[in-house]
C-alpha cells in the first residue's frame, strides 16, 4: 500500500522527487504521512480537500480488501 500512496502523489506533484512516504503501524491502523515539496502541497491537498479526500478513499479501499484500516495524513 505505501507504494501505492508513493504512485499516486508522485504522479500528482511538479517535483516527485520530493515526495516522501512514512508508514507508522498501529495497533487497529495504518497510517501513511505524506510529505512533499511546500508548493506542491495545494496540489495534494486539491481544491476543498478533494485530492486529499480521494487519495485517503483509495488506500482504505486497498486496506479493506486486506481486512485491514488505513488513513493517510498530509504533513505541511
Amino acid at each position: 500500500m505505501q507504494d501505492l500512496v508513493e504512485f499516486i502523489t508522485k504522479a500528482l506533484v511538479d517535483n516527485p522527487d520530493e515526495v516522501r512516504v512514512n508508514r507508522i503501524e498501529g495497533e487497529t491502523v495504518i497510517i501513511f504521512e505524506v510529505e512533499v515539496a511546500p508548493e506542491d502541497l495545494g496540489k495534494i491537498i486539491g481544491r476543498q480537500g478533494r485530492i486529499a479526500n480521494a487519495l485517503r478513499t483509495i488506500v482504505k479501499a486497498a486496506a479493506s480488501r486486506q481486512g485491514k484500516k488505513a488513513t493517510v495524513e498530509i504533513l505541511s
